[in-house]
């Protein structure tokens, strides 16, 4: 995104325009009115990450438009990033300068924070990382009050910590997340909250048992199990997998079962066409299944995930793609009308935007 874009005066007629978008792409759907949830204009994005451009006895932050990939933008500050970036982006960059080793061949930093100002950076090297760089990396995270991390190929030193723990409210109750460094977290914490809210309400009243797919470190599975007697979560990265259960752990979420397997295959599994050995202890008849939770990549859902989800009564469907998501829509809404659509602005001044969408079945047929 280039910088020259980030205007607060101009954020509410850009969320605007994002409106107008997405309701005249959804209309042949007829849903509800579309809601709107908008972003802090400034400071709203939690991890960041440079590369970093060596000048004479100067180094500098820097992003590449993609028309001039071999000539850099040099930063001095990242209005869209958290305070806490902004702030170690400073003291960091002084301290590294008047540092050779720290300095030599570092070619990317990057930052993962939280609201409450906890720091995890990243320091990223095209050369191994020594003794001579540890001594000298140790003091630095301490003066700074940060975890550091040293990466370079086939290379990583994890000086105290590889992740943070972000705290988010949702309805007046706290809940804790760890987040790892190198795994996907959400990038907007305010807005993200905003979406836990959205669909803790927009779940309340199914009851029964909930089974998400693609649901990384439970950050909607954290806050929504307590609107089920059960849920059945699924994720196929091995990290993301050992952070949901201990977010379940630390957050005392006891009804919550995690298989690592892909959405595909655990729609094989549920329909009955094949058993696979990493659901040998879970007995699928055991749930009354009434809603499911997808939050699929940019690329949506497959057409097997897509006909396994059509059978349940309650459908939500967060989406990081419209197009892909009114791909899907042209499905799900033969079996499923649309209850409540809305629009998470995850990233101002981008054309990106996140949806939420609520679907019911349209007939009188059961769940699966």
């Amino acid at each position: 995104m280039p910088l020259s874009r980030v205007n607060p005066d101009q954020y509410q007629q850009q969320l605007a325009e994002k409106f107008t978008r997405i309701s005249s792409q959804f209309a042949q759907f007829s849903p509800p009115p579309l809601e709107v949830y908008d972003s802090p204009p400034l400071h709203f994005r939690v991890r960041a990450e440079f590369k970093i451009w060596h000048q004479d006895e100067g180094s500098y932050y820097a992003m590449f438009k993609q028309s001039e990939p071999k000539t850099p933008v040099l930063l001095e500050d990242f209005p869209i990033g958290s305070r806490t970036i902004n702030h170690l982006m400073t003291e960091l960059m002084a301290i590294i300068v008047q540092q050779p080793i720290l300095r030599h061949k570092l070619f990317q930093i990057e930052f993962l924070t939280t609201l409450s100002g906890e720091a995890l950076v990243s320091l990223i090297y095209h050369k191994a990382l020594d003794d001579a760089w540890l001594q000298l990396a140790q003091p630095l995270q301490q003066q700074l009050n940060i975890k550091i991390i040293g990466r370079s190929k086939k290379q990583r030193l994890v000086l105290s910590d590889d992740y943070v723990t972000e705290v988010l409210e949702v309805n007046g109750k706290r809940y804790q997340f760890q987040q790892v460094e190198n795994s996907f977290t959400q990038p907007n914490a305010s807005v993200n909250q905003k979406m836990l809210e959205w669909a803790r309400s927009n779940s309340a009243d199914n009851g029964d048992d909930l089974v998400e797919l693609y649901c990384g470190n439970g950050n909607f599975t954290v806050v929504l199990a307590q609107n089920f007697d059960k849920v059945l979560a699924t994720e196929i990265s091995k990290t993301s997998v050992k952070s949901a259960r201990h977010n379940f752990e630390i957050n005392q979420v006891d009804n919550v079962t995690i298989a690592r397997m892909s959405s595909e295959d655990f729609s094989s599994a549920l329909a009955g066409e094949r058993e696979f050995r990493r659901l040998k202890d879970i007995d699928l008849k055991a749930y009354n299944f009434s809603t499911v939770l997808v939050d699929p990549p940019r690329a949506g859902l497959d057409s097997l995930t897509e006909e396994l989800i059509s059978r349940f009564d309650n459908i939500l469907y967060i989406s990081c793609n419209p197009d892909t998501l009114h791909n899907n829509l042209l499905q799900l809404c033969q079996t499923h009308r649309i209850e409540k659509f809305a629009i998470f602005d995850q990233f101002p001044y981008t054309d990106h935007v996140e949806c939420g969408v609520v679907l019911k079945k349209s007939t009188q047929q059961g769940s699966s």
